[in-house]
Formats: C-alpha cells, sequence, structure tokens
C-alpha cells in the first residue's frame, strides 16, 4: 500500500503545473552551482560502566569529503552528489571496542576493531521546477529515516528520494531505500536493511507554526507514523516561549516478533517540550511518555543483522529527552529539566554551555516493573568565530546514567565523555 501511495504522490509531484515556485528557472549551471566541502573530525568516546561491565573507548580521526554540482540548465536539471569517507583508528582495539552505542570501527571476528576504513558514493539528481529526484547514495534527513552522524563516520543510505517544495512552506518527500552503509564499516549493505519506504512532509502554516505528518514501512521490521506540532510565541525582544511536541507510533511486523523474541508489537511515545528564552538564557521543561505492549519500547536505528534493532537511522528519534538514554523503555515515563547559556552576551562569542536532568520512572521488563533511570547532561561547545581556523568547532559533553537494578534488562549504568573536534573546509 505504502509503495502505491508512494508512486501516486511522486507522479503528482513531477507533474505538477501550477508551481508556486521554480528553483530550477534559478539554475546557473553545473559547475557554476557546484561545492565541493571536507570536514575533519577527530573524535573520542569513553564508557564507564558499571555493575561490572567492561568500559568501552574508541577514538579515531575521519576526513569526510562531500561534493554537490549545480543543475544543468533548462526545463530539467541534471546533477550528481558524490561523498568519500575515511577513518583512521587511533585507539579503541580489541577489549575496548565493541560497544553498540558507540561503534566507531566494527569488530572482525577475531574481536579487534579495524585499523582504518574507507567508503564513497555518489547520487544523480534531477530537478524540474522545485521538485528534485535523486538515486543512489544518500544520507536522508527525515524523522523516520535520519542517518545518524554524530559518531566518526556518517551512516548512507542507497536508494530513491524526491523532495518538492513547489508551494511556499510546503516540503513533501517519499523515497525508497534498499541498503544501508553501517557507519563503522565498508560497503553499500553492511547494515542489512532489506528496503524501506517512506512518506511525508512538514509545512510552515505561520511564521511561528509549524507542523509535520510522516510514515514508514521498514520491510519485514516495522511500520512507522509520526506526528509534530511546534509552536514559538514571541515575549519580547530577545524573549521567547517554544512549544514542541513529537510522537511516534510503531506497530512491529508478527515475522519480526517472532525472531526478535519481543513480547508485543505495539508501541506510542511522544514527548512535549516548553523551552523559554530570555536574552541568552534558555530554560526547558519536559515530558515524555512510552506505552504498548512491546517489550523493545520505542525501536529506531541500529543495524539488524547483529544488533536486534530496525535498521531506520541511528539519528530517527525527534523526542525531547534523548541524551545518552533514549528514555524509551516500556511504559517508561520521563521528565526534563534544561538550561543553556549562550556566553556571546559576555563577551565569548561562539561558546555555549547546555545542563539537563532527566529522570525516568515506571520501566517494565520481562521480569519487573517499576524501575527507574536518571541522567545528567552536560556540554560546553565552541566554536572559532575567525581566522584561520574559523568554523572549527570543539564539542565536549559528559553524562551520568544510574539505572536501578530493576531496569536492568533495559539500559546500563555509567558515565560517558565525547570530545568531538570539528573542521569545516569550504574548497569551494
Amino acid at each position: 500500500m505504502l509503495n502505491k501511495r508512494i508512486s501516486l504522490i511522486a507522479l503528482g509531484m513531477l507533474s505538477a503545473t501550477q508551481a508556486m515556485a521554480n528553483d530550477q528557472a534559478e539554475s546557473k549551471g553545473f559547475v557554476e552551482d557546484s561545492s565541493l566541502k571536507v570536514l575533519l573530525r577527530n573524535a573520542y568516546i569513553n564508557r564507564d560502566y558499571k555493575d561490572g561491565n567492561p568500559d568501552k573507548a574508541e577514538w579515531g580521526q575521519a576526513a569526510i569529503g562531500t561534493f554537490s554540482s549545480g543543475f544543468t540548465q533548462g526545463t530539467v536539471g541534471v546533477g550528481v552528489d558524490a561523498f568519500g569517507l575515511y577513518a583512521l583508528r587511533l585507539d579503541g582495539g580489541k577489549g575496548r571496542s565493541g560497544a553498540g552505542g558507540i561503534d566507531f570501527f566494527k569488530q572482525g571476528d577475531s574481536g579487534s576493531a579495524a585499523n582504518d576504513l574507507s567508503k564513497g558514493g555518489a547520487a544523480v539528481k534531477f530537478r524540474l521546477s522545485s521538485t528534485t529526484l535523486t538515486y543512489g547514495d544518500q544520507m536522508p534527513a527525515l524523522p523516520v529515516l535520519n542517518y545518524d552522524n554524530s559518531r566518526l563516520l556518517p551512516e548512507s543510505y542507497t536508494g530513491t528520494l524526491i523532495t518538492s517544495k513547489e508551494i511556499k512552506g510546503l516540503e513533501l518527500n517519499a523515497g525508497r531505500f534498499t541498503a544501508e552503509s553501517r557507519k563503522s564499516a565498508e560497503g553499500r549493505d553492511s547494515g542489512g536493511l532489506k528496503s524501506i519506504n517512506v512518506l511525508g512532509g512538514s509545512y510552515q502554516f505561520t511564521e511561528q507554526f509549524k507542523a509535520a505528518l510522516y510514515a514508514s514501512d521498514v520491510e519485514d521490521v516495522l511500520k512507522k507514523q509520526y506526528v509534530n506540532a511546534n509552536y514559538v510565541f514571541p515575549i519580547d525582544k530577545d524573549q521567547s516561549l517554544t512549544l514542541d511536541f513529537n510522537g511516534y507510533r510503531t506497530k512491529l511486523d508478527d515475522s519480526y516478533v517472532r525472531e526478535s523474541g519481543a513480547t508485543g508489537d505495539d508501541n506510542k511515545i511522544w514527548s512535549l517540550a516548553a523551552t523559554v528564552v530570555t536574552g541568552p538564557h534558555s530554560f526547558t521543561v519536559a515530558h515524555q511518555r512510552s506505552t504498548g505492549d512491546s517489550n523493545l519500547g520505542y525501536a529506531y536505528g541500529g543495524y539488524q543483522k547483529d544488533q536486534g534493532r530496525v535498521g531506520d537511522g541511528g539519528n530517527t528519534i525527534y523526542l525531547a529527552n534523548s541524551y545518552w538514554s533514549d528514555f524509551n523503555a516500556e511504559d517508561e515515563r520521563s521528565w526534563q529539566l534544561g538550561y543553556g547559556l549562550d556566553f556571546s552576551a559576555f563577551g565569548v562569542p561562539g561558546l555555549s554551555y547546555n545542563v539537563a536532568y532527566v529522570r525516568g520512572d515506571n520501566i517494565t521488563t520481562s521480569t519487573s516493573e517499576g524501575g527507574t533511570e536518571r541522567e545528567i547532561f552536560n556540554q560546553f561547545k565552541y566554536v572559532v568565530q575567525s581566522g584561520p581556523a574559523k568554523d572549527l568547532s570543539v564539542k565536549v559533553r559528559s553524562s551520568i546514567l544510574r539505572v536501578s537494578q530493576k531496569s536492568s534488562e533495559y539500559n546500563v549504568s555509567g558515565n560517558e565523555l565525547r570530545v568531538f573536534v570539528d573542521y569545516p573546509i569550504n574548497i569551494f
């Protein structure tokens, strides 16, 4: 059914005759609008696990090159996107690598992580008016299929994606992807994904109000729906209140329930966050709730073959209380208090700080009910504002996560440290 819907919406996008926008008419040419960028990334993650679990850590240096051409001129423009990735392991060999939540370098049969890895990909793209069809290797960023770029190298997917922006404020997306490239391994089909269909869009109703609705179907795994509503209330100069609602509903396929050992097939999870900004300060209060009969809670991301996950992107969790823990267990309820500070108001532009405390309770596992977890999250980030190192960023974040014994089947206690240094270079 979703295949038919994607085909119909794609046909409608490409045959639109009363477009309100026409990006193709503004095309300067294949070469003239092209860009080549390189991101140099040095990343380190250390997880000091508690309760007798071995510590894990990985450290690596990466180079991420991306090329994006412009579109040829004419009624239908043609272009090419391509990327090349290389990572060198600096630490995290046998015994230290292998944590699913880190996953810089995939372990081999010997238990040792690879010394380095390299891969690339390319896609061809076509544009008619303000509708673009892209086929090939891509990094989609949608609420139901969002590639993970929060580790050393990014994930990528192979398939077709149509993006339409014919009407001002409205973006529609339809796509089908048939291969997933794991962020820690070489090859185009290292993630175990059979296929995923995606469909949906977002609309900016007013300057203050935006909403989105998306759906996906991961073959032989699950079907997922997502809804978002975001409203910004201007209060005064440099003051505002933002209300942000996000919700997912997932339904596991019967075959996946049997294979994964899940106790149920249904999960609903939502979060509502209220953020007050006044000058350089921001204050956040959020509540998140998971319901349903699946002991997997809200399932997303990961790699089916070796992690028992679903393969729809490591960042496919647009929820307020997702830090180290996602607070997405069966029946879990969680609350967050957060604070942010922009130091530019104090003469240090580019420096920011965020802290959050999240507590979850009512966790259900196969052996217990009423489990709890709590996390304290801290992050400093600095972006160089000028000079030869302009745009270089340093991000240091830490989490202290404590999980009750009742919840040990769902999560594990520990202390986490992440240090990321990103240096983007615009070659042209």
